[in-house]
């Protein structure tokens, strides 16, 4: 398996919205579609990114970049028992919210890096790689 790579919903909002590290979630987007990286994401932080947007803008707005996420090449991935089992083990050590916890799950069980900007993944960094977004 090449590099793996998990996105937070942090990182697909950062794109969306264009802030700071939309740059850097571009440029994994396109090393997606060469090939070189395997992009993935927990169906919960999807459903992270569509609930914040559609909080913002609307329901079908949310439905729209849903779509649009479907088609770049990021797999997302189903949770079944063993994420979840992970990821309420990382509940349990500490201030993350569950949410976060499925992203730092799935980067664990790809040995893959988590991008994200989110300062509560910082209690994980003995726990698994980490590219931060500023």
């Amino acid at each position: 398996m090449q590099n793996s790579v998990v996105l937070d919903a942090y990182a697909l909002l950062a794109f969306f919205q264009n802030e700071a590290g939309a740059d850097v979630v571009r440029h994994l987007i396109l090393q997606g579609i060469e090939g070189e990286i395997d992009l993935a994401m927990c169906t919960v932080n999807a459903g992270e990114v569509w609930y914040s947007i559609a909080r913002r803008k609307s329901m079908g707005t949310a439905d729209a970049y849903m779509r649009e996420i479907q088609s770049m090449p990021i797999e997302i991935v189903d949770v079944g028992w063993e994420l979840t089992r992970q990821a309420a083990v990382y509940k349990t050590q500490g201030n993350i919210s569950y949410g976060d916890c499925f992203a730092a799950a799935l980067a664990k069980e790809r040995n893959g890096e988590l991008v994200t900007g989110d300062k509560e993944f910082k209690s994980l960094t003995s726990e698994i790689k980490i590219k931060w977004l500023k």
